[in-house]
């Protein structure tokens, strides 16, 4: 069977961190390249000891070895993306972030394994976690996920959207485009973001891997989109989205809510609709319980 490792770029609780450390090696990630943006950062034990996960400290003369430290997080996770890639003894690399989980009802290894040989870069499609206050606390939230509505799905935008479709033409407040596995051991392929770049052209994708899917928390809390929705309008996603970078920037704080209530959280009849055709991921993934059981026996 296929062997894959995830790195990751971090700057988060510790709670989080373990959320995400142990949701991977559950689905039997064969190593954990964990980058923390912030040095000076709390890194659990529970990591450092463990023989399946690398942590490094992006600590100055970390960036000094390397020649400079990139302004940009996205030059940041790229070079720590690049330095897993060429570490990496798996057959596969994915790179996610921290609010980023990989979903399957199979085996990733078997996934992988069935990946056309000449396929370099394989996708997974993203869905966006909805906000449910009703839900208990599980470190990340939510039941329902919601995938982007664009071409095939492009007529749901209204409903699931009102309002306020025009200015999120894909349906995601965030990537639209998903992230992915890398094949290691390829001379000269760098990994990015949202895929790979190979003797200066941009490495295609063999389309999706098969019933995985990608479930982002970028918008499940309220409170934390609201404190994060400075930086994404002025450095992060979001200046990428020019219609509702401008919306968001000139808008009330009342506006900037209903915004939110109207996006982010799913009507019964909407969700119904926009499952039955696919649109819809729900998935309870049990955060803290592998979160503490990772505590207890690393």
């Amino acid at each position: 069977m296929a062997t894959w490792d995830v790195v990751a770029t971090l700057k988060a609780p510790a709670e989080q961190v373990l959320a995400f450390a142990a949701h991977h090696l559950s689905l039997g990630a064969g190593h954990l390249w964990l980058y923390f943006d912030d040095p000076d950062a709390a890194v659990p034990a529970a990591l450092t000891a463990h023989p399946k996960v690398t942590v490094t400290l992006c600590d100055d003369p970390l960036w000094r070895a390397r020649g400079r430290r990139p302004e940009r997080h996205q030059n940041r996770q790229a070079r720590n993306a690049q330095d897993a890639y060429a570490r990496t003894k798996s057959q596969w690399l994915t790179h996610i972030d921290v609010d980023e989980f990989i979903h399957t009802d199979h085996e990733i290894s078997g996934a992988l394994n069935s990946v056309h040989p000449d396929a370099l870069v394989i996708q997974m499609e993203p869905f966006e976690a909805m906000h449910d206050p009703s839900l208990p606390d599980d470190i990340f939230t939510a039941r329902a996920f919601r995938g982007p509505l664009k071409k095939g799905f492009a007529n749901f935008r209204d409903m699931a959207l009102g309002s306020y479709a025009a200015l999120i033409p894909d349906g995601m407040l965030s990537h639209s485009v998903g992230k992915c596995f890398f094949r290691s051991g390829i001379e000269g392929l760098t990994p990015r973001l949202h895929g790979a770049m190979l003797a200066g052209s941009r490495v295609p994708s063999f389309g999706r891997l098969a019933d995985t899917c990608l479930l982002h928390f970028h918008a499940q809390d309220r409170e934390g989109w609201l404190a994060a929705l400075p930086y994404r309008l002025t450095r992060g996603a979001y200046q990428y989205k020019p219609d509702m970078q401008a919306f968001l920037l000139s808008a009330s704080p009342q506006l900037i809510d209903h915004f939110y209530h109207r996006t982010q959280v799913l009507a019964p009849d909407a969700e119904a609709k926009l499952a039955a055709i696919g649109r819809i991921h729900h998935a309870a993934l049990g955060l803290r319980q592998k979160a503490n059981a990772l505590l207890e026996h690393p």
